[in-house]
């Protein structure tokens, strides 16, 4: 098996999520007592959110592109970004690096087209859903027809990710209003939706929610786990 290189701390949560996700992948693909040949590299997430709100993506390009080549001088024959948010600077992450980076809205839009859904909704940070960087890679890689909460929906959501999941609050006012807005994006027409960042799945489950739900986390884990386990 091949060893996946993972850039975490963002949040520390959702890391420990991409931990969890990858080792219950890799013993229910190979059974017994495997698990995955992993290394995490964690961030210290307060100067990273504080050079989002600040825009300075160029500096956060920097800090991801010497992760992934610490990762690859570690032993790494993959590199996964654990956050939707920072895939913002994803170019700079596979420019520093030899060895292949798995971004992560390819396989959520595999298995949404195998699901045979054209249009989606999408949850996620201000960054993820306001910018193009996300949606344009779903519309040009994969066809899909993405939407976004309106403009009072975004903002609760954006809030309840930094506010609340980041420090793992969970609760269940905020659970309502995710599944409003969930319900206001099938009312518009999508026929599911994307949890677009990786802490959302630890306020929404499927039995939460009126589209079915594609989990990020969880999709990007499963597919860096069938490349380490398939890639000869």
């Amino acid at each position: 098996m091949k060893t996946i290189g993972v850039i975490g701390g963002m949040s520390w949560e959702s890391s420990a999520e991409y931990y969890k996700l990858l080792n219950r992948h890799a013993k229910a693909r190979l059974g017994g007592h495997h698990n995955a040949r992993s290394l995490m590299l964690t961030v210290d997430f307060a100067p990273v959110e504080a050079l989002q709100r600040a825009g300075d993506w160029s500096a956060l390009g920097e800090q991801m592109a010497d992760a992934a080549r610490r990762l690859e001088r570690g032993g790494a024959d993959l590199v996964m970004l654990a956050t939707n948010t920072m895939h913002r600077v994803y170019e700079s992450i596979e420019q520093a690096i030899e060895v292949p980076f798995l971004h992560i809205a390819d396989p959520t839009g595999e298995a949404l087209r195998a699901a045979g859904i054209e249009r989606v909704g999408l949850l996620g940070t201000r960054y993820t859903m306001e910018q193009t960087f996300y949606t344009g890679r779903l519309r040009e890689r994969h066809g899909l027809d993405t939407l976004v909460p309106d403009e009072a929906g975004r903002a609760y959501v954006h809030r309840i990710i930094y506010d609340e999941l980041c420090h793992g609050k969970i609760t269940d006012d905020s659970r309502e209003v995710y599944q409003r807005v969930i319900e206001d994006l099938a009312a518009r027409g999508a026929q599911a939706v994307i949890l677009g960042c990786t802490e959302i799945t630890l306020l929404i489950k499927p039995e939460d929610s009126v589209l079915p739900v594609f989990d990020t986390t969880a999709l990007h884990a499963q597919a860096a786990v069938e490349w380490a386990v398939e890639v000869k």
